[in-house]
């Protein structure tokens, strides 16, 4: 008989877990992964600060300890994630973390204290991978998640007991860069201060934490695991990233593959599966109808859904748009960013009501309702880690036009003639993160949007694929157990 593999016990660390805490998806991952990883049988705890919000949507919670720490004493409450098997330990220490706002900033910007905030918050985190907390649980690997984890990496690198450790990288362009006067106010170890260590051209760099200390790292997508050892998207630490290369690992995100699916999700008009995929056009009417345009299923409707921010290519989408008021199309828009692309955009829809329509918030319910009932959804980013709004588009049988980089390039089959002959195509893609760039892409998916055949075989190629958390999870706790076993060769 096969030996039965151990099951592993994981301290996953974030500072966001939806729905107790989201800003991005940082908070869908750390929800997602840990509840893969526990219909996979795994011991998985998530350790999350206990801001305002999350107190108030978390249920049943229960001090199970108290920590006397150097920064404050800390008590630690016990949770579940909403709706999983997943226990969660909130660290709770109200001035740190009871406050209005979200988990980094309040009305007036980024929480000055922010070093010292999250400094609490790995110092919870080292007790917990050393057991020092008084639960007599002891986990066999840390996973930590972006700079807001990433200083335990480097106070357990003088433990001889600690456990295995994983560092992911979400984002590179957030590193939590403080001054380098944070240092010493952080009472950190001195020989933390170098350039091999903490030090970041005079500035303290949390997430060199996690690049220098930790036993693995991992990013969300293969392409952005290579993508980031390079100048361009590589933030200044490219060099640190080339030096790690070895234990550098890229595993595209999943999505959640229950919350979004046409055949159930409660926020559409009309359900649909790939079999009943001609359906798909009544949430069509039904958003159009929801943001003022006319209703008519033959116009070609783009949707565009997340931050209007540089990094999504909001500038190019704005130089494109009198190409798509002359090709009889229509626009609608969800988010919020930069006031002068929220500006922009908003100008446009008034001059232009019939084809464009704009909201300016964060609404799930319209998130959801937007890849049901757009033909195209725009993704033009410059640079994307992973991405999650491209498979949540072809899962819906909405085209995404992406830019070739990062996770968009490693979900995304553009449709040219190989790919439409073998059946792989999945949506549009350019190279150039250019308005040239992008007016070619609207150009090619407006001319497959004539060819019904065609855009049909594309529609259902991208409802096929395996998105999954589960199919995500089963990476994960393989990377999990190579660690393992390299840190068991070490000792």
């Amino acid at each position: 008989m096969p030996r039965t593999r151990k099951k592993l016990r994981i301290l996953f660390a974030s500072s966001e877990a939806h729905p107790l805490a989201k800003t991005g998806g940082l908070g869908d991952v750390s929800a997602a992964l840990p509840a893969a990883l526990c219909q996979l049988g795994q011991d998985v705890r998530i350790v999350l600060p206990a801001y305002r919000e999350v107190l108030a949507r978390a249920q049943a919670t229960k001090t199970i300890a108290t920590l006397p720490l150097p920064r404050g004493q800390v008590k630690l409450l016990e949770t579940r994630l909403p709706g999983t098997d997943v226990l969660v330990y909130l660290v709770s220490h109200p001035p740190s973390f009871d406050r209005p706002g979200t988990p980094y900033a309040g009305p007036e910007g980024e929480w000055p204290d922010n070093a010292r905030r999250f400094a609490l918050f790995n110092d919870v985190i080292t007790a917990l991978a050393l057991d020092q907390a008084g639960l007599g649980w002891r986990p066999d690997l840390l996973h930590g998640n972006d700079w807001q984890t990433s200083l335990c990496f480097a106070q357990l690198s003088q433990c001889s007991n600690r456990p295995a450790s994983i560092f992911s990288i979400h984002n590179l362009a957030y590193q939590g860069c403080f001054p380098g006067a944070s240092f010493q106010h952080l009472d950190l170890p001195r020989h933390l201060w170098q350039p091999d260590a903490l030090e970041f051209h005079t500035q303290l760099n949390f997430m060199k934490g996690g690049l220098v200390f930790a036993d693995r790292l991992i990013t969300v997508s293969p392409t952005y695991a290579r993508e980031i050892q390079t100048a361009e998207h590589g933030h200044g630490l490219d060099g640190l990233l080339r030096h790690r290369s070895a234990a550098l690992t890229g595993i595209l995100n999943g999505i959640d593959a229950i919350e979004w699916n046409p055949a159930t999700d409660p926020h559409l008009d009309q359900t649909y599966t790939s079999k009943t995929l001609a359906l798909k056009s009544r949430n069509k009417l039904a958003l159009q109808h929801e943001m003022g345009l006319p209703v008519n299923s033959q116009i070609p409707l783009f949707g565009l859904v997340g931050r209007l921010v540089e990094q999504k290519g909001i500038d190019l989408i704005l130089s494109n748009l009198p190409d798509v008021l002359n090709a009889g199309a229509q626009l609608v828009v969800l988010g919020s960013g930069d006031a002068r692309y929220q500006q922009a955009l908003q100008d446009w829809a008034r001059s232009n009501p019939a084809h464009i329509a704009i909201r300016i918030a964060h609404d799930e319910r319209l998130a959801h309702r937007i890849e049901a009932g757009a033909d195209l959804f725009l993704m033009p980013s410059r640079y994307e880690p992973c991405g999650l709004n491209q498979m949540y588009s072809q899962r819906y049988g909405t085209l995404p036009i992406v830019r070739r980089t990062g996770g968009l390039a490693d979900t995304v089959v553009h449709a040219d003639a190989s790919s439409l002959t073998n059946g792989t195509a999945t949506g549009i893609v350019f190279e150039h993160a250019d308005a040239q760039g992008l007016r070619w892409a609207i150009s090619e998916a407006l001319r497959l949007y004539t060819q019904p055949q065609a855009w049909q075989q594309t529609q259902l190629a991208g409802m096929a694929r395996d998105d999954s958390w589960q199919r995500a999870a089963r990476d994960y706790l393989s990377l999990y157990r190579d660690t393992l076993g390299i840190l068991d060769k070490r000792q």
